[in-house]
């Protein structure tokens, strides 16, 4: 619900749950919906996920006083991706590469990146600090985006 409202504010206890089995479940299914498309992307989701995954544990292993685990940074990351998968079920029915699609999905991209910035910053105690982590953010969603788009 954290994922799905990113105005609320965060629960700090939500980062102890590193749940895995949602998060790929969720590239699964932004796999099978970019498959709708005809786009067969599964090893790009996998190797994107991963990388940003790590850059993400790096980066905010540096930013923050307490250390965050990979668990936890994949979790975020892929509960975080389901505005996504709902972006790309929405490119089977129309395409994105129009003014309407463009809209869309810098849109997504931003409602992507402020809820695992939310996430994160709630969780790590980094006070003022959610601009600077949801750059990287949208940087790793804007990649997904990307894939979904072209």
């Amino acid at each position: 619900m954290a994922v799905l409202n990113p105005l609320k504010s965060a629960d700090h206890t939500i980062m102890q749950d590193t749940d895995l089995a949602g998060p790929l479940v969720f590239c699964l299914a932004f796999g099978a919906s970019l498959m709708l498309s005809g786009k067969l992307h599964f090893g790009y989701i996998y190797g994107i996920g991963v990388v940003g995954c790590l850059a993400m544990y790096m980066l905010l292993n540096l930013m923050s006083m307490t250390g965050v685990s990979v668990g936890c940074i994949t979790s975020v990351l892929g509960y975080c991706l389901l505005p996504m998968i709902v972006l790309s079920f929405f490119s089977v029915i129309m395409s994105l590469q129009g003014i309407v699609g463009m809209v869309f999905t810098i849109a997504t991209v931003l409602w992507c990146s402020i809820s695992a910035s939310k996430l994160f910053v709630s969780a790590l105690a980094m006070d003022k600090q959610q601009l600077l982590v949801a750059y990287p953010c949208a940087l790793v969603y804007g990649v997904f985006a990307l894939l979904t788009v072209f």
